[in-house]
């Protein structure tokens, strides 16, 4: 029975190990050194050197927030690492920065208006910081006494002494906190805090003078030192929201249960201005500040011309954030009219933007990249199948390639061995065709296919040449 529960946490744990690769796992960060610097691999990155050096002056004008309202474009050919640089930043920012990604495409799938769906992400990619003084207790525990009644049914009573190195104080507990300090488990020797306001406890850890109660200790256990001065403090906390969930939260018709279920709807527009103007008041009073973040738009070529209007006038906002966009298109059509553009963005919209090209990646750079993925997916292979995995990605995509690592080391394992061996990727290269060889394909047996572009062409050329 033990073996079986053994097998099926086991089970689950690679599951869950399976889950956690994704496309751009392996990044952590640009890869910079303290200068700015790029370094040629570091943090998963690899390779882009100017981009990545360009990304980095960003990040700091960001964290300066020197940039906001301003838009980057990181236009390159498929497969160059424009993802990647983009997760690399958002990675380098930080938790205290907020960074929202999404699709162009996005927009059209979601049940509310394109230029709705862009307001909601411009408003979770701006942080607000507020500041707000509370009053604390805080000090070492001297004593817990709870009395039971006899009878054993009534309200629980007891006494909580407190010290710190200047003073010691008895208070009175009521049923409520009681519960809360049973439920910490706060013993005599721990320090701890009060919040006056709330009631909530916390528990810092224990205290110095009490580092040899061994039997009260843990690994986890934290010794600090006995709070100095008086009992009670005012300390000052600070709450980081995004705009967008105090959006939510002050919408009447959705309320704060809609940041849990996801389906926040269209926000009126009366309720952001409100918001603003409320925003506009503490920042006056430093009750807040706002902490401009990072909006990333993949694929911002499939947004349509009404889209890149509403996006030029965002921008023009005070509170607007940093807008970065990635797109793999050359010269081609704006979506929604009959205009060729750079990139399918407008220009109007283009000459806000700061520019930065991604280059195709050279042999070692594939090389290299193969060779972290093969480790974030731990794969082992020999020298030999990783030149010519390199070989394959140089003539077809990076992408098929890394997408070969995970097959072949199937492949491997299936005949006992724990290293993917050149015959592995040679298997998996004849089963799982690139986009070359398909298109080889559909020309070869086009005839067999049902509904044929190519033919009804070569048809409609015949009648136009008669």
């Amino acid at each position: 029975m033990a073996s079986i529960a053994a097998a099926k946490v086991q089970e689950v744990r690679e599951i869950t190990r399976i889950e956690r690769i994704g496309a751009h796992s392996h990044i952590r960060g640009l890869g910079l050194d303290d200068s700015l610097e790029p370094r040629n691999v570091s943090q998963g990155m690899v390779g882009q050197l100017t981009a990545r050096r360009a990304a980095g002056v960003v990040l700091e004008m960001i964290k300066e927030g020197k940039i906001a309202g301003r838009a980057i474009l990181l236009a390159g050919q498929p497969g160059t690492g424009k993802t990647a640089i983009a997760m690399g930043m958002a990675q380098a920012l930080g938790q205290d920065t907020p960074f929202t990604s999404m699709a162009g495409s996005e927009i059209y799938s979601l049940e509310m208006g394109k230029t709705e769906a862009l307001t909601q992400a411009i408003r979770k990619s701006i942080g607000v910081r507020i500041k707000e003084e509370t009053e604390i207790i805080e000090g070492e525990v001297v004593e817990v006494q709870v009395d039971r009644p006899a009878t054993g049914v009534g309200t629980k009573v007891g006494k909580l002494t407190l010290k710190t190195t200047e003073m010691e104080t008895i208070y009175d507990l009521g049923g409520k906190m009681i519960e809360c300090i049973m439920k910490e488990k706060v013993q005599a020797g721990d320090v701890i805090t009060i919040d006056k306001a709330t009631g909530k406890i916390s528990k810092l850890g224990r205290s110095f003078t009490r580092a040899r109660d061994y039997d009260a200790t843990g690994p986890q256990t934290r010794f600090v030192q006995c709070p100095e001065g008086e009992l009670q403090k005012r300390k000052e906390v600070v709450h980081t929201v995004s705009l967008h969930e105090v959006d939510v939260i002050n919408s009447r018709t959705h309320g704060f249960l809609a940041l849990f279920s996801g389906d926040t709807g269209e926000i009126k527009a009366e309720v952001r201005e409100q918001i603003n103007a409320k925003v506009a008041e503490w920042r006056e009073e430093g009750k807040a500040e706002i902490v401009p973040g990072v909006l990333f738009i993949d694929e911002v070529h499939m947004l349509d011309i009404e889209c890149f209007s509403f996006l030029n006038r965002a921008l023009e906002n005070e509170m607007a954030p940093v807008v970065i966009m990635a797109t793999n298109r050359g010269i081609t059509r704006i979506r929604g009219t009959n205009y060729m553009s750079p990139h399918g963005i407008p220009i109007d919209l283009l000459d806000r933007m700061n520019i930065v090209a991604t280059k195709p990646y050279e042999e070692k750079e594939l090389k290299e990249i193969l060779k972290i993925r093969c480790e974030e997916e731990d794969c082992e292979m020999s020298d030999d199948a990783l030149t010519v995995l390199t070989r394959i990605a140089g003539e077809t995509s990076l992408r098929y390639a890394i997408q070969l690592i995970t097959t072949s080391g199937l492949v491997s394992r299936k005949r006992k061995s724990n290293e993917i061996q050149m015959e592995d990727i040679k298997r998996v290269y004849s089963l799982f065709l690139d986009e070359n060889r398909s298109m080889q394909f559909l020309k070869e047996y086009q005839d067999e296919f049902m509904f044929n572009d190519i033919a009804d062409a070569g048809d409609a050329m015949d009648v136009a040449d008669g």
